[in-house]
């Protein structure tokens, strides 16, 4: 199965189930809006945690009626971000979102070794693209976490990744080690590392994926271009997943996609207990919304 497109992902999250997303720091417009939407169309319910008098009023914007039964009133944003956390832990939701708050705050309240959501495994973002030229969905990853990752985190970051397009119902997932070629070059460690997590993939070491690397971004999204190249993978020119050597890459990339061709974006961070739908604060509605149902997919229903 392949979910070529923003939709397809919608139409899949209407037969999933509703879960319930727990939102930190909800006074927020725009976050109110893509959740008020979602729930309207029944695809996910909410608790709404943030400053209520706020919380009403902006729902209000939205025609939406809000009930304080669905509010847990917290006025800082540290405040916030714990309670959401709790809520998880207490079993009362199934994700979290982020609104109108600094992503440090919320994070650290997920990481906190007492009362966090911590699994033991490295958190990471996946940003879902939407690119028209290209034939299905692509999650690009990680252009929002962790820095410069060494071969230990790219295979935290590749196995939640896996995870995630698991969720989505992919059987294997193809993924990409991107770097600017696609031979082994001692002076680019990435490389090295590309060919370590490939032949760790070949020998079972992260099951339900196919990974190839080193390979190019050309190769790995263009069947013509791997043909000339002669580059035999089935990774070539059909990748899911693009795992960029390192935070800049893949946050120029997809920024300079969304600036330039005017893609639409979805954010996840995942290693955690529960996905997260992290958005910048300037985020536009409808990535906060596209956020919301990718991580609502990669939930399982209670």
């Amino acid at each position: 199965m392949v979910i070529k497109n923003f939709q397809a992902l919608r139409d899949m999250a209407a037969t999933a189930g509703r879960r319930t997303v727990a939102v930190a720091c909800a006074h927020d417009e725009h976050t109110l809006e893509a959740v008020i939407k979602a729930h309207e169309e029944r695809l996910l319910d909410y608790i709404l945690v943030g400053k209520e008098a706020e919380i009403i009023e902006k729902g209000k914007i939205h025609g939406a009626s809000i009930s304080r039964e669905d509010i847990v009133n917290c006025e800082s944003d540290e405040e916030c971000a714990s309670r959401a956390v709790s809520l998880i832990n207490e079993g009362n939701a199934d994700f979290l979102q982020k609104g109108l708050m600094q992503t440090a705050t919320l994070l650290k309240a997920v990481v906190n070794k007492e009362t966090g959501l911590n699994q033991g495994r490295a958190i990471s973002h996946v940003a879902l693209i939407d690119v028209p030229k290209y034939h299905k969905i692509l999650g690009v990853t990680d252009g929002g976490m962790i820095l410069y990752p060494n071969l230990e985190e790219k295979k935290d970051i590749l196995r939640n990744a896996a995870d995630m397009f698991h969720g989505f119902g992919y059987e294997e997932p193809k993924i990409a080690a991107l770097c600017a070629v696609e031979t082994v070059n001692p002076k680019m460690p990435e490389t090295l590392d590309a060919r370590a997590l490939k032949e760790m993939a070949e020998a079972g070491e992260f099951s339900g994926c196919c990974v190839e690397g080193p390979i190019s971004m050309d190769l790995a999204v263009n069947r013509e271009a791997a043909a000339i190249k002669k580059y035999e993978s089935p990774v070539a020119g059909d990748a899911d997943i693009l795992l960029v050597p390192s935070i800049y890459t893949g946050n120029i990339m997809v920024k300079a996609l969304i600036e330039f061709a005017g893609i639409l974006m979805a954010g996840c961070v995942i290693g955690a207990k529960c996905p997260i739908a992290l958005n910048s604060r300037s985020a536009s509605f409808e990535e906060k919304y596209y956020s919301l149902l990718a991580c609502s997919m990669m939930t399982e229903k209670k």
